[in-house]
Order: C-alpha cells, then structure tokens, then sequence
C-alpha cells in the first residue's frame, strides 16, 4: 500500500495511491489517490468517499515529523571508505531537526554559509507507533513503512565543525516522498541518485552494514521513537556535490522516485 500526503492547493490530506508504477518508479497517468479521513498515523486507514486524480494533486513529504529524524553515518563500507572513516563497529547516529524535511519537487536550499553542498540517497524507514527497547526480531511491528530520502549535507562545514548537527540540520536538507510503501521487502532494494539525468549513486540495501532491523533496535534502545520519526539508513558510495540549479533525483526499486532542484537561498 503506497500512502501519500498531498494538496490540491488547501490544507494536506492523506490518501492511497492505486494504479501502476512502473519500473523506474514512473506513475500511470491514471493513478488515482483515495482519500484518507485524517492521518492514518493516528487514526488508522479510513477510506472517504474522495477519490483525486494523481496528477492533478501536488505530492507532499508523506510525513512530517512531529519529533525527529535519526540518520546513521557510514552504514555502506564503500562510502565510509570514500569519506575515509573506517566501517564503525556500532551505527553511529546523527540527528536532523524536523524542519529539515521537505517534499517531492520543493527546492533543496544551497544556504550562504557552505561552498560545498552534497546529495546523499537513501531508504528512510517511517515508526508507526511509541515505542523503545524493540527486538530486531519484532522490527515490523512499530514500522508504517519506507519511503525515498536525500541526506542533504553541507560537507564543508561538517569538515569544519567535525560533528553534522549544522552540516546536516539547515531548512530543506532532508527531502523525503514521493509516499510510504507500507508493505515492502527492503533487503535487498536498489538505491539510485541522479544528478541532471546522471547517475552518480548505484547501491543495494543488501550492502548496508547494519540492516533496518538492527537499526530500530539500536536507536529505540537509546531513544523513544514517536509516530511520525524517520529513520534514514545510510547512503551508498558515490556521494558529490551540486550547485544552484542542479536537479537531484534519488530511486530506490520498489518505492519510487523523489526529485528537487537545487535554489540559492535569498
């Protein structure tokens, strides 16, 4: 089930997306959202009597989160390996505030105070519910879903500052969509990252370090996870920088595809 939140131009609704996807995560033209009655992260799945033409609807970040957003560093032996850190011997966790979040064709802002603004694609894992101290075993159980993420990184200052809280933390430097795919097989998904129609990231999850469970397990044993948090899983190698005007577009098979341009901050 592909959940998504969307506007026709008032407030944010839910709804889920029917029809086709084809491989390259392209939907059918006439895919058709149902609409949900109220956040399903609250109020569970409600079909209402709306039914919305996809393309006729602007896509919103299928979550927003009420709380916070974890990330893991270095969770591909490649990419730790380009950014000559070594493989750590536990995830190591970094936070992005909620405000970072931004939706599918938003602009990712390239802020004053960096000259070298990075892409990082990634599979974002949605908690469903409160919760701490979850078993890899039981993982699913407090998991809504998956969905496309870019980890957005200004690396000049994460160089500078040697630790990601600023690098990491500016308004628009965490696009996620295009929805949640609800029931989903993340073992083994390719992991994409174009740059003008250039492939720049070629991964599989199957290659993270530390899978989706044991990372549920890692971060619920140190934090309480909300509804509503995103988990982000590391990105594979390949990771460059873009400048004003680029386009970013990040696939993972299975998903879908989630597309921002690159905009200079006033």
């Amino acid at each position: 089930m592909r959940i998504a939140r969307f506007t026709t131009g008032e407030d944010p609704l839910f709804g889920v997306v029917t029809g086709e996807i084809d491989e390259h995560g392209i939907p059918d033209e006439d895919c058709v959202i149902v609409g949900l009655n109220g956040d399903p992260l609250y109020v569970g799945l409600h079909l209402s009597n709306k039914e919305y033409r996809l393309a006729d609807v602007r896509l919103l970040s299928p979550v927003l989160p009420r709380s916070k957003v974890i990330g893991i560093g270095r969770n591909y032996a490649a990419h730790a390996a380009e950014m000559g850190g070594d493989v750590p011997d536990e995830p190591l966790m970094f936070m992005k505030p909620n405000t970072s979040v931004v939706g599918p064709d938003d602009p990712v802002f390239y802020p004053r105070q960096s000259s070298e603004v990075h892409y990082e694609g990634e599979l974002a894992v949605v908690i469903s519910r409160p919760c701490r101290d979850v078993p890899a075993a039981k993982f699913a159980d407090v998991v809504q879903g998956y969905t496309v993420a870019n980890d957005v990184t200004a690396r000049d200052l994460q160089r500078k500052d040697g630790q990601f809280t600023r690098a990491k933390g500016f308004d628009s430097f965490c696009p996620l969509g295009p929805w949640i795919e609800t029931e989903l097989d993340v073992s083994d998904l390719r992991v994409q990252t174009f740059v003008n129609g250039e492939v720049k990231q070629d991964g599989r999850t199957s290659d993270m370090i530390f899978d989706v469970p044991t990372l549920v397990e890692y971060v619920s044993s140190v934090m309480t996870l909300l509804p509503g948090d995103v988990i982000l899983t590391g990105t594979p190698e390949g990771v460059g920088p873009v400048q004003v005007g680029d386009e970013i577009e990040v696939s993972i098979s299975g998903i879908g595809n989630l597309t921002n341009k690159v905009k200079q901050r006033d």
